[in-house]
Order: structure tokens, then sequence, then C-alpha cells
């Protein structure tokens, strides 16, 4: 037994449970969020310690304090908040005074839960325009966690934020800024700790009412309008002739020349964009129609590049149409250009000369020998095989 454990049992049992080890500055709504599963919380104290990387919750009971220290202190997975993992024990104390329970302190963001909806029936202009009627909005930041559909609404002050709450709380947004398919919305409001929120760009999740010049994230925006429903009620993805790709497990360069040999097995690809976004690989891959990019993502989704579960990809469609990408650069490329099978027998530096003819960039019946092909990069090549290596991928 490890010494952590060691003195998690052997502390005596408090309602109140201490937490180490916390992202710097970790806000209310995030430790509300891991210990809410385990029974109703009373309290809360954030920020505690030098570092401020310690809190206190209080529970209602004493078994629900227990009930969270015995799981995190038998479970294979650790407690984790923004990645980090968070080390739990009692507390010495039994009670948290002189704080205010969770989401009471005043301030001038609300946290907002929206009950009985998802998160595609409320758009983040229907929240501005019925926030907007209580003061100026300056930013909305939407999410979901297990409490379901949730957006931060931040206002000038606290007495606005006030007044908005006073007047919101448990009513119901009305019918008609809603789809017709959905009986009603409720909203559950509470204060955050935040008091100013770092908007990055503005999209269909986001928004900074203040910055007119804040730059809008357009991969960001794929998915903003309200998809279709099915007959099974479910959601039904917007075709389109262009996919967006997430690559899990990265653990080999994917460039975009392993890309096009990859997705050119079903039909001639025009154009590649690679890019970063939440600290993951992604990509946008545009065929010349919807059905010939129906049948790439329908037999490479979940697949892998390479041998041995890495580069899984993840596929849906974009609702872009027609990328524009810059011709040629170890990022993306431009497979409609005439002049593109020049430039590859020029050897332009950083990109992967082809194998075979040099216009099988432009016949995607060049790449299709690598469907079903038994090459594959192998995990355990100490060379630390990679794309640029000549062998061509493997996706299984």
């Amino acid at each position: 037994m490890s010494s952590s454990s060691q003195f998690r049992y052997t502390q005596t049992p408090s309602k109140v449970v201490h937490l180490r080890n916390l992202p710097w500055e970790c806000v209310e709504e995030e430790l509300i969020d891991l210990c809410k599963r385990f029974g109703k919380i009373v309290n809360t104290k954030t920020n505690v310690g030098a570092n401020r990387n310690q809190a206190f919750v209080e529970f209602a009971e004493v078994n629900q304090a227990i009930s969270m220290v015995s799981y995190y202190a038998s479970s294979s997975e650790p407690a984790q908040i923004r990645g980090k993992t968070v080390y739990i024990q009692y507390s010495n104390r039994h009670e948290i005074v002189n704080n205010q329970s969770p989401g009471e302190v005043p301030g001038n963001v609300l946290l907002v839960t929206f009950e009985g909806v998802e998160s595609h029936h409320v758009s983040i202009d229907v929240i501005h325009l019925v926030f907007s009627a209580y003061g100026f909005v300056h930013k909305i930041a939407t999410f979901e966690k297990a409490a379901g559909f949730q957006a931060l609404v931040q206002f000038t002050d606290v007495d606005t934020a006030l007044a908005a709450r006073t007047a919101l709380d448990g009513r119901s947004i009305p019918k008609y800024l809603l789809p017709e398919h959905v009986g009603s919305c409720n909203l559950r409001m509470s204060y955050s700790a935040h008091t100013d929120l770092n908007i990055k760009f503005q999209s269909h999740r986001s928004r900074d009412y203040t910055d007119p010049y804040l730059p809008v994230n357009q991969t960001a925006m794929d998915g903003s309008m309200q998809p279709a429903l099915g007959a099974d009620g479910k959601r039904v993805e917007t075709q389109s002739n262009v996919l967006l790709a997430l690559i899990e497990n990265m653990q080999y360069a994917v460039t975009v020349d392993v890309l096009h040999t990859v997705f050119s097995a079903y039909g001639t690809v025009q154009k590649i964009a690679i890019f970063e976004k939440n600290g993951s690989t992604q990509a946008l891959i545009q065929y010349s129609d919807i059905p010939t990019a129906t049948i790439a993502k329908e037999a490479l989704e979940g697949h892998c590049i390479y041998d041995g579960g890495y580069c899984k990809l993840r596929l849906t469609y974009s609702r872009h149409t027609d990328l524009n990408v810059k011709a040629f650069s170890d990022k993306s490329r431009d497979y409609t250009l005439p002049d593109l099978s020049q430039l590859v027998g020029q050897k332009v530096p950083g990109v992967a000369a082809a194998s075979g003819p040099t216009d099988g960039w432009h016949n995607g019946q060049v790449q299709t020998q690598y469907a079903g092909s038994s090459y594959m990069y192998s995990p355990a090549d100490p060379t630390g095989a990679s794309p640029s290596s000549g062998h061509p991928p493997y996706y299984g």
C-alpha cells in the first residue's frame, strides 16, 4: 500500500475533504464537478496554501465524504482536474466556517444550467438575447458538463448579474426561441468565481461582445448550425465533400503526404490542411463531391494510420466546401493546381518526393495499391519510422 493511501485511511473521517495538487487558481465549478456525484456539497474553500493549489470541500453527510475518499483510494484511475492528478484526504476540520455556500458569493459572472435541452437546442445568440434584456452582456462561454449544457455569462458588474439572476432563475426560455420539437428549457443559476472570461476567438461556443476585432475561428464554426434530427431523435450529420479528421494517439508524424496517401485510396483528394486545436492534431480533407467523402468516412472512421493503434482517425463532416489553402507547404496542399507535378519534380524543401510517376498526386488510383497493403510502420522499429521513411502507411 502506498504512503498516500495509508495516509488517507489513517485519517479520522470528516465530512470535509482536503484536496491537494490542484491546478493553480482552480475555480469552484471544477471542484463541484469532481465531487458532486458523491453527495450534496454545502461549502467549499478554494485557492488555499502558498501556491493556491489546495482546497476544501464540505459534504452534507460524513458518509458522502467517506464514499469519495474510499473511491479514489481504491480506484486505478486517479482524481483529475485539467489533467492534473489531485490527492484527496480527510480534513482535520469538521466544517468550513466563514464561507458561503458554493455559487452564492455574488459576482458579475453567472453560471447558467439549461435544463431539459441539449447543447444544439439553444444557440449562443438566443442566450445573448435573453440575458441582454437585463444589461450589457460582455462575454459568453458555453460548454457541456456532467450537469448538462451550461454557460458562463459575464456582465459589467455584480448588480447587473444580480438583476438577471433574480429575474431569470427558475424561469424558462420562451418557446418561440427554441426548436419546435423542444418542450421547454428551464434556467438554473448560481454565481461563478470567474470575474473576466478569457475568450480567444468568436465561435458558436464563445463570444466576446466587447472586442469587434477578435478573430473568428472558422474551424470552430463547423457545426454552429443546429443539426437535423432523425426519426430516432438523434442528430443527423449534414454531409459535405470536406472531412474533418481528429488524429488520436499520435505517436508518429502525420504529414500532408501521409494523409494524401491514406485518403486517396477512396477517391481524388483535392486539398488538405493540417492544424492544431485544443492540443490535438486535426486536418481537413477535401474531395470533389459528397459521395466520395462519404465512402472515405465510412471506410476510415476509427481506423489507425499506423500499426499498433497509433494515429487513430475520428472523422466528421465539415461545413467547409472549398478550402482556402496554400498550394504547397508543410501543413497544406492544393492538388488541383496544374503545375503541382512540376513542383514535386523540383523537390521542394521539406516535401518528400513522390514514388512512381510525378502525376500520381493527381491520380487517386495510383494510391489504391496501399489500401490492402501489408506494409506498416512498426512501433518497434528502432529507427523511429516516420512518414518520411518512404514506406506506405498501414491503417488497420
